[in-house]
């Protein structure tokens, strides 16, 4: 075990991911950002990380590299605000930085982890406030499109998204301007 590992292994838990943040920070290193970035998001999981991860605006990194040009950091990222957003402090946090609208961009995104991430924490983030833009008739024709797809595991996110979060007006108004239309959100690459 290297001697940055066991340095690490000997901090507390608040230590540890602020080790973490300053190590995404510092690194010049793709990989390593990669790493880091992973790691956080797996960290985002459990509960008992969450005042930590605000503490450390962990959030905020998060939000921010939803719009990086490597689709591995988007992915991670995403998969970090999906894991988060379950808490209702965090769900807030996340809908009064505008994340819903940088969650929806990610909806374009090839890589399908990436897709399915941001259509499960789309679902996690609606709310009576957020729904109207959850739901707008763009996102609502996305999802109709997934609901297509060969990947099993999309086609059905989708269709629970259509059916839970989606009024059947909504549904039958985006069947129709996709009839009128060959333009739209191409599917992710497997």
């Amino acid at each position: 075990m290297s001697q940055k590992k066991q340095d690490l292994l000997g901090l507390g838990r608040l230590e540890y991911l602020q080790a973490l943040v300053t190590e995404f920070q510092v690194t010049e290193s793709s990989e390593a950002k990669e790493q880091v970035l992973a790691n956080l998001a797996n960290f985002a999981y459990d509960p008992k990380n969450y005042d930590y991860l605000r503490q450390l605006k962990v959030l905020d990194l998060f939000l921010d590299m939803l719009t990086e040009d490597n689709d591995t950091l988007v992915e991670f990222a995403l998969g970090g605000l999906c894991n988060l957003c379950l808490d209702k402090v965090n769900k807030d946090y996340i809908l009064e930085a505008d994340g819903v609208a940088a969650v929806i961009n990610c909806l374009s995104c090839s890589n399908e982890e990436t897709v399915m991430s941001a259509v499960t924490t789309l679902m996690y983030l609606t709310t009576p406030q957020s729904r109207q833009q959850i739901t707008a008739l763009p996102v609502v024709e996305c999802m109709l499109r997934f609901s297509l797809s060969a990947n099993r595991r999309l086609s059905n996110l989708a269709t629970i998204f259509l059916e839970d979060y989606c009024s059947p007006l909504q549904v039958e108004e985006a069947r129709n301007l996709t009839k009128h239309t060959a333009l739209g959100i191409p599917l992710p690459k497997s």
